[in-house]
């Protein structure tokens, strides 16, 4: 082959020729990722319709007096039965159930008893709504990882381990000094949240042992469409025994069948939220309920959905004061911060927590660098409230005499430091 010959081939294609395509734009266009939410909004949602359930079952239960909380929790399930069966008639939203080999052996052996510890848990729920205050339950809900823990570790699930033991310790410290400092507490609201705990604990570690095994992958729609049915009838059977015979039409007609209605949906579309969540965040299904054990995250951080569950539950507090004027002493905010941050040490880990504070401290030493004053002042604020929450919250919660009691010393001592001004209550409402 000549010299000529071979070059042939590199010579420049002339521009004036037509261009053959190289990729299928029908194909491609076809392809396309289709436009989702920001993550932020399904968050917000979720945050939002969580709160609400909280604030409208304790709206219901105390402020309109309809003192009916197994009838009330009852008519959720029915309600949730009925709409998903509708929504597996009628729509493919529940289409993976298909894909579980449920029979009726499967049944009875498995959602059977996971759906007694469900109804048990959702009854001593609702009944600690009638003595306890929203914001105290939220404080006493910090301790399910724990129940979690220890319970995956009696029924073997898990290898005990101190290490991890260890981690959840924080949670334990903050729980005892939020209950110290609970204002109202009223013995039998505590007992009564405590069996909801211990029952929620059992229920996600029967769960967890379904979901181990293969085929079973149900998102929380489905379980729901079998757990429902159950829980409606089991719930049922125990108020027509205990509530149904003091309760008449006028209760009901009090609250107002709208109200009923709306409450019920709004708790309905808690779970559907719940759906669009697993799909954001990749979670499993026994990380979800009450504790909202964000572990495997998706197209978000670790860090901004466990803060997510800890905001939510800052504002529910917060809310909780506002809206029933519950008191929260210092003492029990001073508590409740200290589980609050071993749950987020908890929920991310030593390591992952180490990165997020060096971070942290990066911006805070920049922060100084820029601002040396200010960060000064800053400092000397958060002192000045952790050593007033502190000295009140202890005063609050009855440890210290009131003879003994610096708080007061240590307000007129401050008010002439600012000119006589008076000084409130940290935290009361």
């Amino acid at each position: 082959m000549s010299e000529k010959e071979r070059q042939s081939g590199e010579q420049e294609r002339d521009p004036s020729l037509p261009v053959l395509p190289t990729v299928n734009a029908e194909a491609e266009k076809a392809q396309a990722p289709k436009a989702q939410l920001h993550p932020a909004v399904y968050i917000a949602t979720w945050i939002s319709l969580s709160s609400t359930v909280i604030l409208f079952n304790k709206w219901i239960l105390h402020t309109a007096n309809f003192t009916f909380p197994i009838v009330l929790t009852t008519w959720h399930l029915l309600f949730a039965t009925v709409m998903t069966q509708l929504l597996a008639r009628f729509t493919t939203v529940l289409d993976s159930r298909k894909k579980v080999p449920m029979t009726g052996h499967m049944y009875l052996r498995t959602i059977v008893p996971i759906g007694l510890m469900f109804s048990m848990s959702l009854i001593c729920g609702n009944l600690t709504y009638l003595y306890l205050s929203v914001s105290f339950i939220q404080m006493l809900k910090a301790t399910m990882p724990i129940a979690v823990l220890l319970t995956s570790w009696s029924m073997g699930v898990t290898e005990p381990s101190l290490k991890t033991l260890g981690n959840v310790s924080l949670i334990v410290v903050g729980v005892v000094i939020a209950s110290l400092g609970e204002i109202k507490f009223v013995l039998t609201g505590f007992l009564f949240q405590c069996g909801g705990i211990v029952f929620e604990s059992i229920r996600l570690v029967m769960v967890e042992r379904l979901l181990s095994g293969s085929g079973f992958k149900m998102d929380p729609l489905v379980s729901l469409y079998y757990f429902a049915p159950v829980c409606a009838v089991m719930n049922g059977c125990i108020a027509l025994v205990v509530e149904i015979p003091r309760m008449t039409l006028a209760d009901v007609q009090n609250v107002g069948y709208f109200v009923l209605f709306a409450n019920a949906m709004i708790a309905f579309l808690l779970n559907v939220s719940v759906v669009f969540l697993v799909s954001l965040t990749s979670l499993c299904l026994y990380e979800l309920p009450l504790t909202v054990v964000f572990s495997q995250i998706g197209r978000t951080s670790g860090l901004v959905m466990t803060l997510s569950g800890v905001l939510k539950d800052i504002l529910l507090v917060g809310a909780s004061i506002l809206i029933f004027r519950d008191p929260v002493s210092p003492l029990q905010a001073f508590g409740y911060t200290i589980a609050l941050f071993g749950l987020v040490y908890y929920k991310l880990g030593a390591e992952q927590l180490k990165g997020y504070l060096g971070q942290g401290q990066r911006a805070w030493a920049d922060y100084g660098v820029r601002h040396p004053a200010l960060r000064r002042v800053i400092v000397f604020g958060l002192v000045l409230v952790t050593v007033f929450v502190l000295l009140g919250g202890i005063s609050a919660s009855g440890v210290v005499p009131t003879a003994y009691d610096p708080t007061d010393y240590a307000k007129e001592r401050l008010g002439s430091v600012l000119g006589g001004g008076r000084t409130g209550v940290v935290g009361s409402a």
